[in-house]
């Protein structure tokens, strides 16, 4: 239920600045403010055009507060979907205060997290899918992350979604159909057409299920792990990436006793670059839990920089790293894996014709030699990444519970048909596929998933 009262927020960062914006919405919204403003060319907002500007000042009985533009906003051409008014004042935090506090006193209220929203939403102007992209884009770092939350709000994968629950729904009905008709010997559900609708839904639901790790890593940025033995210089990498002091450098081994993580902007994407504690058998205790720490990062990484020591190369231990190399492969196929052969200033005379297949990369952390060229492969996988961003790529853990959900019951489905199960059971796990893709876009939401969702918002959006 839209609350039929108005609300007023400040929807400019908070703080001193140039400029600042108050946004009001609600049925007497446009009153309200024009109880307060006199334009300069004296006309009424009431008698304003929707999305035109008009100069003048806002005045507390005979006080002026400041010199303004006021944007009117009429429903159903608004944000909200109903009148709004957007004040453009200076950015003095006193000015702000009190306008705020003066429209509050002619009927206003302060608007909760995510409201203006939450009330376009309820309004129909968009679906919960594109509402919560709303958060994404204001919370965007990098071109990759504003482009995948522009093609959610713009509809992102809605249009599927929509026909998918459209067909399911269909076919619900004529089971429906069936069982209202069950005394007599007629068939509205055809098995085989339900069959290969599941197996079209299967399909697609897969398909922007796995597209959830791509969108996730793009959203919060892609995980590089610094992997290797303590002293291979992992730590001075990470400071020779950042151009900056982040990492303690030692030469004693196990100075890193836990991940250090910093982030850099890479082709338009923010990569976080994870050092960590250097992998060896250890009886120190506070190591150990570095070490383990080390093994879990690899896991949540997307892409894993292992550093060898050049210099300490030798054809007693170059097995050793291969195999460890070949199990890294083994275990995390899925992962991009650099192997970076560092100190090539300190070359030893080792014969390395055993790692070529693992192309790998000679650098010198510490003199900053062909650190490019590491950047460059790194940058040609995150490429790989964001070419697969597209309108049907998702990041939102919600819509990636609720798509796992709905395959889950659509694989329930298929076993049912398979089984010969009655019509009514079998509708009960069709009508629940229906149910989660209803809540996916906010067809069938309750109070507590939107107060929830909308919480995380700002106050002024």
């Amino acid at each position: 239920m839209v609350d039929n009262d108005n609300i007023i927020a400040l929807a400019s960062p908070s703080g001193i600045g140039a400029i600042s914006l108050i946004r009001i919405s609600g049925p007497e919204s446009i009153q309200i403010v024009d109880n307060v403003f006199r334009g300069i060319e004296k006309l009424s907002l009431n008698n304003q055009q929707s999305s035109k500007v008009q100069l003048g000042y806002i005045y507390d009985k005979q006080n002026t507060i400041d010199k303004v533009l006021v944007t009117v906003f009429r429903n159903p051409k608004s944000y909200t979907g109903e009148d709004l008014v957007e004040i453009s004042c200076h950015g003095s935090l006193f000015i702000q205060q009190s306008i705020i506090q003066l429209l509050l006193s002619k009927n206003c209220r302060i608007a909760n997290a995510g409201e203006f929203t939450m009330r376009s939403f309820l309004n129909g102007k968009m679906d919960l899918s594109q509402a919560e992209s709303v958060a994404d884009l204001i919370s965007s770092n990098s071109e990759a992350s504003h482009k995948l939350a522009m093609n959610q709000m713009r509809g992102g994968f809605k249009n599927d979604i929509n026909d998918l629950r459209s067909e399911l729904v269909n076919f619900a009905s004529l089971i429906e159909l069936e069982l209202d008709f069950s005394q007599e010997d007629v068939e509205f559900a055809n098995m085989n057409e339900l069959i290969a609708l599941l197996d079209r839904i299967s399909l697609s639901l897969k398909t922007l299920i796995d597209s959830f790790k791509t969108g996730n890593v793009i959203k919060n940025g892609i995980p590089v792990v610094i992997v290797g033995e303590p002293n291979s210089g992992k730590s001075t990498l990470l400071n020779s990436l950042l151009n900056e002091e982040r990492a303690i450098v030692s030469s004693i081994p196990g100075t890193t006793r836990d991940t250090v993580e910093d982030q850099i902007n890479l082709n338009g994407v923010i990569c976080r670059f994870i050092d960590t504690a250097g992998i060896r058998s250890t009886k120190d205790e506070i190591e150990s839990i570095g070490i383990k720490r080390t093994f879990k990062k690899i896991k949540e990484a997307e892409i894993i920089i292992y550093m060898i020591d050049y210099s300490q190369l030798n054809s007693s231990n170059i097995d050793y790293f291969i195999d460890y190399l070949n199990g890294i492969n083994d275990k995390f196929p899925d992962k991009k894996l650099i192997l970076v052969l560092n100190k090539e200033d300190e070359k030893s005379s080792v014969e390395i014709k055993k790692l070529i297949g693992f192309k790998p990369i000679s650098i010198s952390a510490k003199n900053k030699i062909n650190i490019s060229s590491l950047i460059e492969e790194i940058v040609k996988h995150i490429n790989s990444l964001t070419s697969q961003i597209d309108n049907s790529t998702i990041s939102n853990s919600r819509h990636y519970d609720l798509l796992n959900k709905t395959l889950e019951e659509v694989h329930k489905v298929k076993l049912a048909i398979n089984d010969q199960v009655s019509a009514d059971l079998l509708a009960v796990d069709i009508k629940q596929s229906i149910y989660y893709l209803g809540e996916l876009t906010g067809e069938i939401s309750n109070d507590e998933i939107l107060g929830n969702i909308f919480s995380k918002f700002c106050i002024g959006k």
